[in-house]
């Protein structure tokens, strides 16, 4: 993993398997699937569900930093813990909260390489034993809106796009990117009134980044990856899909394992911008 940018947010499932239970690492599940983690997890962790404990009920938003912090003490989490975050998917949702985690100012936080999958995958152990875990003291030290993008944050960026300094990327599959797929029946809550795209976003979905184990690709095939639509280093960059999940793996791989600068995930994503009056969209296979 040296060949990250920052390789110290990956660890490998044989770290987890000697390390989850040391003092001062919490290890928490967090799956697409929420049902997964009752069927059998990694032995010691602690469930964590994005939808009904990082979610308000009352406004389309995430919980607020006292709701954040009364949250991960119940999780056995302290500001000083090193989190472990692995889950379904090659990490869809485990990305998506570590992004969180990381806009809440958490300090050490990072995803096990492969995920669920790769766990399951290597016969390692399952538990169904759900831990009991001391409870944690937190607080949140600052909230990072540098890598949070409003949807006015997004109309401003339309011209840094134009300029050719910054860089939009839709992480969604090629079918919803040109407006040929509008509804996704296994996501009914995912839906958007129109298909299509934000204009000058590039098509570089997910799991582009990753093996068929779940694992991420090398550093040098991301960096092709992405260079070859345009998106490097040296530009402003947002990623965005339907509800942030998978574009917050993108996030993820853009901002610590390539170490791009300026990065930031759009969470309203096209479950907004799709709904909202006034703004423009794009059809088709180009940006």
């Amino acid at each position: 993993m040296s060949e990250y940018a920052h390789p110290e947010v990956l660890v490998s499932t044989a770290w987890v398997e000697e390390h989850g239970g040391d003092d001062g690492v919490r290890v928490l599940e967090v799956d697409e699937d929420v049902l997964l983690y009752e069927q059998g997890h990694v032995p010691g962790a602690v469930k964590l569900d994005w939808h009904t404990e990082l979610q308000r009920s009352d406004v389309r938003d995430f919980i607020d930093a006292e709701a954040f912090a009364a949250l991960m003490a119940s999780k056995g989490v302290s500001n000083d813990s090193t989190v472990i975050l692995y889950g379904d998917k090659s990490n869809w949702w485990a990305a998506y909260a570590l992004w969180f985690l990381k806009y809440n100012g958490h300090a050490d936080v990072r995803l096990m390489d492969g995920g669920r999958q790769k766990w399951v995958a290597e016969k390692r152990a399952i538990s169904s034993t759900v831990p009991a875990v001391p409870a944690g003291r937190y607080r949140v030290p600052y909230r990072d809106a540098t890598i949070r993008a409003f949807s006015p944050d997004v109309l401003r960026h339309l011209m840094a796009v134009k300029d050719g300094v910054g860089a939009l990327v839709d992480v969604r599959s090629p079918e919803e990117y040109s407006g040929a797929k509008l509804h996704m029946p296994e996501y009914p809550q995912e839906g958007a009134l129109r298909a299509g795209h934000i204009p000058g976003a590039v098509s570089i979905p997910w799991a582009s980044a990753v093996n068929s184990d779940g694992t991420f690709k090398s550093a040098d095939a991301l960096r092709k990856l992405y260079a070859s639509k345009g998106v490097t280093d040296d530009k402003d960059v947002v990623a965005y899909c339907r509800i942030a999940e998978r574009s917050s793996h993108t996030w993820f791989v853009l901002k610590y394992l390539l170490g791009f600068a300026h990065v930031r995930n759009y969470d309203g994503s096209w479950t907004e911008w799709g709904n909202m009056v006034g703004v423009p969209i794009a059809q088709g296979t180009q940006p």
